[in-house]
Protein backbone atom coordinates (compact mmCIF):
# COMPACT_ATOMS: atom_id res chain seq x y z
CA UNK A 1 0.00 0.00 0.00
CA UNK A 2 1.34 3.12 -1.06
CA UNK A 3 2.03 5.77 1.92
CA UNK A 4 0.43 9.17 2.40
CA UNK A 5 2.57 12.09 2.34
CA UNK A 6 2.21 15.73 2.60
CA UNK A 7 4.97 17.84 2.01
CA UNK A 8 5.67 21.25 2.94
CA UNK A 9 7.72 23.29 0.44
CA UNK A 10 9.02 26.50 2.14
CA UNK A 11 10.69 28.21 -1.12
CA UNK A 12 12.32 31.29 -0.06
CA UNK A 13 10.49 32.02 3.08
CA UNK A 14 11.43 32.40 6.85
CA UNK A 15 14.34 33.69 9.16
CA UNK A 16 16.20 30.48 10.72
CA UNK A 17 14.21 31.74 13.88
CA UNK A 18 10.73 31.92 12.21
CA UNK A 19 11.48 28.32 10.55
CA UNK A 20 12.43 26.69 13.70
CA UNK A 21 9.27 28.46 15.21
CA UNK A 22 7.16 26.91 12.26
CA UNK A 23 8.57 23.56 12.61
CA UNK A 24 8.10 23.43 16.23
CA UNK A 25 4.34 24.95 15.95
CA UNK A 26 3.90 22.05 13.49
CA UNK A 27 5.19 18.96 15.02
CA UNK A 28 4.25 19.99 18.84
CA UNK A 29 0.38 20.27 17.91
CA UNK A 30 -1.95 18.19 19.40
CA UNK A 31 -3.49 18.13 16.03
CA UNK A 32 -0.89 16.70 14.08
CA UNK A 33 -0.86 12.89 15.32
CA UNK A 34 -1.10 11.52 12.05
CA UNK A 35 0.99 8.56 12.50
CA UNK A 36 -0.62 7.05 8.45
CA UNK A 37 1.02 9.96 6.96
CA UNK A 38 4.47 10.81 6.14
CA UNK A 39 4.67 14.54 7.03
CA UNK A 40 8.20 16.25 5.15
CA UNK A 41 9.23 19.45 5.89
CA UNK A 42 11.00 21.00 3.03
CA UNK A 43 12.74 24.23 4.81
CA UNK A 44 15.77 26.77 3.33
CA UNK A 45 19.32 25.35 3.10
CA UNK A 46 20.17 27.43 6.42
CA UNK A 47 17.16 25.54 8.12
CA UNK A 48 18.25 21.71 7.24
CA UNK A 49 20.71 20.49 9.82
CA UNK A 50 18.35 22.23 12.72
CA UNK A 51 15.41 21.11 11.37
CA UNK A 52 16.79 17.26 10.44
CA UNK A 53 18.10 17.03 14.54
CA UNK A 54 14.37 17.64 15.34
CA UNK A 55 12.85 14.53 13.47
CA UNK A 56 15.55 12.12 14.45
CA UNK A 57 12.99 10.19 16.58
CA UNK A 58 10.25 10.61 14.71
CA UNK A 59 9.57 8.00 11.95
CA UNK A 60 6.47 10.02 10.68
CA UNK A 61 8.34 13.40 9.91
CA UNK A 62 11.58 13.77 7.48
CA UNK A 63 13.17 16.71 5.87
CA UNK A 64 13.80 17.63 2.37
CA UNK A 65 15.98 19.76 0.74
CA UNK A 66 14.35 22.40 -1.72
CA UNK A 67 17.53 21.44 -4.85
CA UNK A 68 20.66 20.20 -5.41
CA UNK A 69 23.89 20.68 -7.52
CA UNK A 70 24.11 18.03 -10.31
CA UNK A 71 27.86 17.74 -9.23
CA UNK A 72 29.19 16.00 -6.61
CA UNK A 73 31.50 18.90 -5.56
CA UNK A 74 33.64 21.76 -7.34
CA UNK A 75 34.21 25.40 -7.64
CA UNK A 76 30.93 26.84 -7.54
CA UNK A 77 30.55 29.19 -5.55
CA UNK A 78 26.91 29.32 -3.65
CA UNK A 79 26.44 26.07 -4.97
CA UNK A 80 24.66 22.60 -2.77
CA UNK A 81 25.87 19.56 -3.12
CA UNK A 82 23.41 16.07 -2.55
CA UNK A 83 26.13 14.64 -0.26
CA UNK A 84 26.15 17.86 1.48
CA UNK A 85 22.40 17.79 1.83
CA UNK A 86 22.54 14.15 3.10
CA UNK A 87 25.55 15.33 5.69
CA UNK A 88 23.01 17.85 7.23
CA UNK A 89 20.36 14.89 8.07
CA UNK A 90 18.29 15.54 4.99
CA UNK A 91 16.37 12.26 3.61
CA UNK A 92 14.03 13.70 0.29
CA UNK A 93 15.31 16.57 -2.30
CA UNK A 94 12.93 18.10 -4.87
CA UNK A 95 14.37 18.01 -7.89
CA UNK A 96 12.39 19.86 -10.77
CA UNK A 97 9.82 22.25 -9.39
CA UNK A 98 8.49 24.78 -11.91
CA UNK A 99 9.80 27.59 -10.21
CA UNK A 100 13.30 26.25 -10.63
CA UNK A 101 12.62 25.18 -14.24
CA UNK A 102 11.26 28.62 -15.62
CA UNK A 103 13.39 31.09 -13.26
CA UNK A 104 17.07 29.00 -13.04
CA UNK A 105 16.35 27.61 -16.55
CA UNK A 106 17.27 23.73 -15.68
CA UNK A 107 17.43 21.63 -18.71
CA UNK A 108 16.83 18.02 -18.91
CA UNK A 109 20.22 17.21 -19.35
CA UNK A 110 20.73 18.81 -15.50
CA UNK A 111 17.80 17.70 -14.75
CA UNK A 112 18.67 13.85 -15.31
CA UNK A 113 22.19 14.85 -13.50
CA UNK A 114 20.57 15.35 -10.26
CA UNK A 115 18.21 12.84 -10.18
CA UNK A 116 21.72 10.17 -11.02
CA UNK A 117 23.16 12.37 -8.04
CA UNK A 118 20.56 12.82 -5.74
CA UNK A 119 20.13 8.24 -5.75
CA UNK A 120 23.42 7.99 -5.83
CA UNK A 121 23.59 9.74 -2.44
CA UNK A 122 20.77 7.92 -1.00
CA UNK A 123 18.81 10.69 -1.23
CA UNK A 124 14.82 10.35 -2.49
CA UNK A 125 13.82 12.93 -5.64
CA UNK A 126 10.89 14.18 -5.36
CA UNK A 127 10.61 14.89 -8.91
CA UNK A 128 8.06 17.53 -10.01
CA UNK A 129 6.03 17.56 -13.54
CA UNK A 130 3.68 19.39 -14.88
CA UNK A 131 1.84 21.48 -18.01
CA UNK A 132 1.45 24.89 -18.02
CA UNK A 133 -1.23 27.22 -19.26
CA UNK A 134 -0.46 26.71 -23.13
CA UNK A 135 -0.30 23.27 -23.25
CA UNK A 136 -3.14 22.81 -20.65
CA UNK A 137 -5.64 25.08 -23.01
CA UNK A 138 -4.34 23.56 -26.54
CA UNK A 139 -4.97 20.36 -24.94
CA UNK A 140 -1.38 18.97 -25.16
CA UNK A 141 -1.17 18.80 -21.61
CA UNK A 142 -0.98 14.86 -21.75
CA UNK A 143 1.93 14.91 -24.44
CA UNK A 144 3.70 17.29 -22.21
CA UNK A 145 3.64 15.00 -19.11
CA UNK A 146 4.30 11.92 -21.04
CA UNK A 147 7.65 13.64 -22.89
CA UNK A 148 8.60 15.06 -18.86
CA UNK A 149 8.39 11.47 -17.44
CA UNK A 150 10.17 10.06 -20.86
CA UNK A 151 12.86 12.31 -21.14
CA UNK A 152 13.89 12.43 -17.62
CA UNK A 153 13.15 9.79 -15.10
CA UNK A 154 12.41 6.71 -17.76
CA UNK A 155 16.60 5.94 -18.40
CA UNK A 156 16.13 4.89 -14.75
CA UNK A 157 16.74 0.83 -14.06
CA UNK A 158 13.13 -0.67 -12.49
CA UNK A 159 15.04 -0.33 -9.07
CA UNK A 160 16.00 3.19 -8.86
CA UNK A 161 12.84 4.30 -10.49
CA UNK A 162 10.68 2.90 -7.55
CA UNK A 163 12.90 5.06 -4.90
CA UNK A 164 11.03 8.26 -6.10
CA UNK A 165 8.25 10.11 -5.25
CA UNK A 166 6.74 12.27 -8.22
CA UNK A 167 4.97 14.88 -7.41
CA UNK A 168 2.28 16.13 -10.49
CA UNK A 169 2.40 20.28 -10.38
CA UNK A 170 -0.25 21.89 -12.99
CA UNK A 171 1.71 24.74 -13.50
CA UNK A 172 -1.01 26.86 -14.24
CA UNK A 173 -2.45 26.46 -10.72
CA UNK A 174 0.65 27.32 -8.69
CA UNK A 175 0.68 30.73 -6.92
CA UNK A 176 -2.68 31.44 -9.03
CA UNK A 177 -5.15 31.07 -6.91
CA UNK A 178 -6.85 28.61 -9.50
CA UNK A 179 -6.84 24.69 -8.66
CA UNK A 180 -7.12 22.08 -10.84
CA UNK A 181 -10.44 20.02 -10.45
CA UNK A 182 -10.61 16.80 -8.20
CA UNK A 183 -11.84 14.95 -11.42
CA UNK A 184 -8.76 16.73 -13.33
CA UNK A 185 -6.24 16.02 -10.41
CA UNK A 186 -7.35 12.06 -10.60
CA UNK A 187 -7.18 12.33 -14.43
CA UNK A 188 -3.70 13.22 -14.49
CA UNK A 189 -2.46 10.97 -11.71
CA UNK A 190 -3.86 8.18 -13.46
CA UNK A 191 -2.54 9.29 -16.54
CA UNK A 192 1.22 9.48 -14.99
CA UNK A 193 0.71 5.99 -13.63
CA UNK A 194 -0.59 4.37 -16.36
CA UNK A 195 2.82 5.34 -18.61
CA UNK A 196 4.76 4.52 -15.59
CA UNK A 197 2.53 0.97 -15.93
CA UNK A 198 3.83 1.30 -19.92
CA UNK A 199 7.53 1.41 -19.03
CA UNK A 200 8.03 -0.47 -15.64
CA UNK A 201 5.47 -2.53 -15.33
CA UNK A 202 2.01 -3.03 -12.82
CA UNK A 203 3.85 -3.71 -9.38
CA UNK A 204 6.00 -0.39 -9.46
CA UNK A 205 3.18 1.85 -11.03
CA UNK A 206 0.69 0.78 -8.22
CA UNK A 207 3.49 1.48 -5.69
CA UNK A 208 4.91 4.86 -6.71
CA UNK A 209 3.71 7.95 -4.73
CA UNK A 210 2.34 10.71 -6.82
CA UNK A 211 1.35 13.96 -5.10
CA UNK A 212 -0.65 16.65 -5.71
CA UNK A 213 1.53 19.86 -5.72
CA UNK A 214 -0.80 22.71 -7.31
CA UNK A 215 -2.50 25.51 -4.76
CA UNK A 216 -3.70 22.78 -2.14
CA UNK A 217 -5.05 24.32 0.83
CA UNK A 218 -7.25 23.41 3.84
CA UNK A 219 -10.13 23.88 1.81
CA UNK A 220 -9.60 21.52 -1.06
CA UNK A 221 -7.07 19.00 0.04
CA UNK A 222 -10.14 16.46 1.72
CA UNK A 223 -11.57 16.14 -1.81
CA UNK A 224 -8.31 15.86 -4.11
CA UNK A 225 -6.70 13.16 -1.44
CA UNK A 226 -10.10 11.17 -2.10
CA UNK A 227 -8.94 10.72 -5.32
CA UNK A 228 -7.73 7.04 -6.00
CA UNK A 229 -4.55 7.92 -7.14
CA UNK A 230 -3.72 11.20 -5.31
CA UNK A 231 -1.94 9.98 -2.64
CA UNK A 232 -0.54 13.19 -1.01
CA UNK A 233 0.53 16.73 -1.22
CA UNK A 234 3.23 19.28 -2.27
CA UNK A 235 2.31 22.24 -0.53
CA UNK A 236 3.72 26.02 -1.02
CA UNK A 237 1.94 28.46 0.68
CA UNK A 238 -0.40 26.65 3.00
CA UNK A 239 2.89 25.04 4.40
CA UNK A 240 3.63 28.57 5.88
CA UNK A 241 0.94 28.50 8.18
CA UNK A 242 1.20 25.73 11.00
CA UNK A 243 -2.96 25.39 11.25
CA UNK A 244 -3.20 25.14 7.82
CA UNK A 245 -0.60 22.59 7.17
CA UNK A 246 -1.90 20.74 9.87
CA UNK A 247 -5.12 20.90 8.61
CA UNK A 248 -3.89 19.61 5.05
CA UNK A 249 -2.39 16.67 6.60
CA UNK A 250 -5.51 15.35 8.63
CA UNK A 251 -7.54 15.43 4.86
CA UNK A 252 -6.89 11.79 4.13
Amino acid sequence: MRRKIVAGNWKMNKSLAQGLQLFDDIINSPDHQQTNVLTIIAPSFIHLSAVAEKVKTNPNIAVAAQNCHHLSSGAYTGEVSAEMIKSAGAEYVIIGHSERRLYNNETIDLLIQKVNIALKNKLTPIFCIGENSDERHSNKHLEAIKSQLKDTLFHLSAIDFGKLIIAYEPVWAIGTGVTATSHQAQGMHNFIRAEINKKYGKEISEQITILYGGSCNPQNAKELFSCLDVDGGLIGGSSLKATDFISICNSF
